[in-house]
């Protein structure tokens, strides 16, 4: 039965990681201008000045994203890991001393 395909239950990963993105307001302005443009001759005046909105709305939505987190800020805190992995290693093995937790570097 093809049916049971249909039927079958998402599983829990694929809601996580499948979200749909609601559009935005700034998306829909998007849309409708480029839809615009699709409508629209183009060596036309309008054509050139709707093409200069739709660059507009589009910088405007690169600047919404959120910064991505520098190589350097992540082979700082890749660097701390493995210093406190060494550490709890340590203690393992050996007693450890209080001078040790002190190479660990503190947020500030």
């Amino acid at each position: 039965m093809k049916t049971q395909a249909i039927m079958k239950k998402p599983l829990r990963k694929e809601i996580m990681f499948n979200k749909v993105k609601e559009p935005t307001k700034l998306d829909n302005e998007i849309d409708r201008a480029m839809s615009k443009l699709g409508r629209l001759e183009m060596d036309s005046k309008e054509y050139a000045e709707t093409l200069k909105v739709v660059n507009v709305l589009i910088g405007m939505r690169e600047q919404e994203k959120p910064d991505r987190v520098s190589p350097d800020t992540m082979a700082i805190v890749a660097a701390n890991l493995v210093g406190i992995f060494l550490i709890i290693k340590h203690e393992h093995v050996n007693v450890i001393t209080s001078k040790a937790l002190s190479l660990v570097i503190r947020p500030k």
